[in-house]
């Protein structure tokens, strides 16, 4: 047995589906699919359940995911734990980022994280939060990058900086001439949104709710540019964060909302229990004057 095939088993769980974990694992399938099979052989129980339809953990093989779970926190932990002795600023770092907040803001942070953190070995993950929330718990990440509050025991949260929205309209829309908007111009609009387990959604939801505004249900996009797009289209409006913005179009308006405008806070997320603290509280410093 090796933490390989536990990895294996963990990634199969998470997904459920032999192909993705593979691709998760930067493996073939069939090499995946071998290797578990030879764990079950070593084991001497069957850990997975496999269908034409969906693959499904047998009662013993959840027992041994939760297992394998912790077993590879451990082994984690133990490394962060060398690393920081040998270096307490360098060896391999992971940091998981949110998908609406990743294409943003990296380009404004890695130069920044690089240069006070020349040692540090940087790998990125980018997913929703339930993904790397997971990850963080599971010692698979070292800190998350998302929209606060985390809501998770024992987790560390540092703000880094607070978004505002826009209105990002089509230049064909009536309120494009507008110079700026306000909470009532989402009043009877179609509003456009991501699609579920993204939590920039689960906020425009909270704006839209409480000013009349509609979701278009027709449509869900699965990022920030599509609905960029789908707006350009005149398919209906949306709100969109600062970072996000960026260069002006020409076939979309984004007007900035008066008085104080719906917002998310973005923040930097470690375990509490991490042995890299010192790291993590210098980089919240980094990352929070390279966005300011």
């Amino acid at each position: 047995m090796n933490l390989r095939d536990l990895k294996y088993l963990v990634a199969v769980a998470e997904h459920r589906h032999f192909g993705r974990a593979a691709e998760a694992c930067f493996v073939s399938q069939p090499t995946l699919s071998t290797q578990l099979k030879k764990l079950e052989e070593e084991l001497g129980v069957t850990l997975i359940e496999r269908t034409n339809r969906q693959v499904m953990l047998t009662p013993v093989g959840a027992d041994i995911v939760i297992r394998a779970q912790q077993v590879l926190r451990d082994v984690n932990e133990l490394v962060n734990a060398a690393e920081e002795y040998a270096d307490p600023l360098g060896g391999e770092f992971s940091l998981g980022i949110i998908p609406t907040v990743a294409p943003y803001l990296l380009p404004k942070i890695l130069g920044p994280m690089r240069k006070a953190f020349p040692n540090l070995q940087i790998k990125l993950t980018e997913g929703q939060t339930a993904v790397i929330s997971r990850m963080l718990r599971d010692g698979e990440l070292d800190a998350v990058i998302l929209a606060l509050p985390l809501h998770e025991d024992n987790v560390i949260e540092a703000e880094l900086y607070r978004e505002p929205f826009y209105l990002a309209v089509s230049r064909h829309h009536p309120k494009a001439k507008k110079k700026t908007a306000s909470l009532d111009d989402l009043d009877n609009e179609e509003v456009l949104l991501l699609e579920d387990g993204h939590c920039l959604r689960d906020q425009a939801l909270e704006v839209c709710a409480s000013h009349n505004a509609v979701e278009n249900t027709n449509f869900r996009a699965t990022s920030l540019e599509t609905l960029r797009q789908m707006v350009a289209a005149d398919a209906g409006i949306t709100l969109m964060p600062e970072l996000a913005v960026g260069a002006r179009s020409s076939s979309v308006r984004y007007l900035p909302f008066r008085g104080t405008p719906p917002h998310r806070n973005i923040g930097l997320c470690w375990r509490q229990s991490s042995t890299r603290g010192a790291l993590l509280e210098q980089l919240a410093e980094v990352l929070s004057a390279a966005v300011s």
